[in-house]
């Protein structure tokens, strides 16, 4: 009781860091109850804890002792797979280097117990007090179509793309795809896969079992805390919103598209590349129950171009719908929500 009446004398406040390849963007709200006082934003050119970013932070943290840390999971080898029963989460992925959790007793989401310890080692004179996987972020921000359609939901990072096929609700399979890793010869082997027949395998899922969360990393255990996201209510920007497509700036050039210079290929062709070799593994992959994808909701983090909708609607014969996600705001949002759970 006398903790309450104390926090109630502090405003709370939400540092939230999204990093990408060459830059980090730090988020700040400071809230009193449920009202925003004010918000601050700066990016940094660096990839891990500066100093001026620690100083940029250290100047809202030391206002109130009711400081929270929360960043968005950076790790490579990361995923869902689509059980939570302990037992049949290894037929997916060797989990034996794993920190891993179930979501809404319907899926688990995984991560490398290492680059979880790296993490907490880079912003150890920080503080991470919340790891949020970016699959539970695409499944809150998604959460009124994911329910009810079945589909391919995208969340399109700098670095990475995070890819999933639910069918109503059910998790049917996940893949963490690294665009900054991958090598002109790996899209040229995706390009010839277009014509290779695809099986679909209809045979009924995996019975799905709750699991307890493992609890080795006891410096880490906010991780396993995301799990019960799934009672967030308050995320408003989607409740209301339809299959409207955002539009994009047609006026825009060839030469003013993003390029990776290593190989020459557009950004958006290397998504798309990386999507439909995800897409083939899923089709022909006899772990996973196959359906077939008709559609696909893209949660864009980085302002993509309309060469990707275009790509996938007129290579993979997709309808495509995309929206635009502020990374670090949503990650602010899952924060104060895990706070009220």
């Amino acid at each position: 009781m006398l903790g309450k009446f104390f926090e109630s004398l502090y405003s709370k406040v939400f540092v939230n860091i999204v990093v990408d390849r060459s830059q980090s963007t730090v988020y700040i709200e400071l809230c009193s109850k449920d009202k925003v006082l004010n918000s601050y934003e700066e990016v940094f050119t660096t990839n891990s804890l500066s100093s001026d970013m620690l100083d940029f932070i250290s100047t809202y943290t030391a206002e109130s002792p009711y400081h929270y840390i929360s960043i968005l999971d950076k790790s490579a080898t990361q995923g869902a797979v689509p059980t939570c029963s302990k037992n049949k989460i290894s037929y997916y992925e060797d989990v034996s280097t794993l920190e891993y959790k179930c979501f809404n007793k319907n899926w688990t989401y995984f991560t490398s117990q290492e680059d979880l310890y790296a993490l907490e080692r880079s912003y150890e004179e920080l503080g991470i007090d919340f790891i949020f996987s970016p699959f539970v972020l695409l499944a809150h921000f998604f959460e009124d179509k994911i329910n009810d359609h079945t589909a391919m939901f995208i969340l399109i990072e700098d670095s990475f793309i995070s890819l999933s096929v639910f069918e109503d609700g059910k998790l049917l399979f996940s893949e963490h795809l690294d665009l900054e890793h991958t090598e002109n010869d790996e899209l040229l082997m995706y390009e010839d896969t277009d014509d290779e027949d695809i099986s679909i395998d209809m045979d009924d899922g995996i019975d799905l079992e709750d699991i307890d969360a493992i609890d080795d990393l006891d410096s880490l255990d906010d991780f396993g805390d995301i799990e019960d996201l799934d009672s967030i209510e308050d995320i408003d920007e989607f409740a209301e919103s339809k299959d409207i497509e955002e539009e994009f700036n047609e006026s825009v050039s060839e030469e003013d598209m993003p390029v990776n210079e290593a190989d020459g290929f557009n950004e958006d062709y290397q998504r798309f590349a990386l999507i439909q070799s995800s897409v083939n593994a899923f089709y022909k992959d006899e772990r996973y129950d196959s359906v077939f994808i008709e559609s696909v909701y893209i949660a864009d983090g980085v302002g993509v171009s309309n060469d990707l909708k275009r790509y996938l609607e007129e290579e993979m014969f997709l309808s495509v719908y995309i929206r635009h996600v502020d990374l670090a705001t949503k990650v602010c949002e899952l924060a104060k929500s895990e706070l009220t759970l």
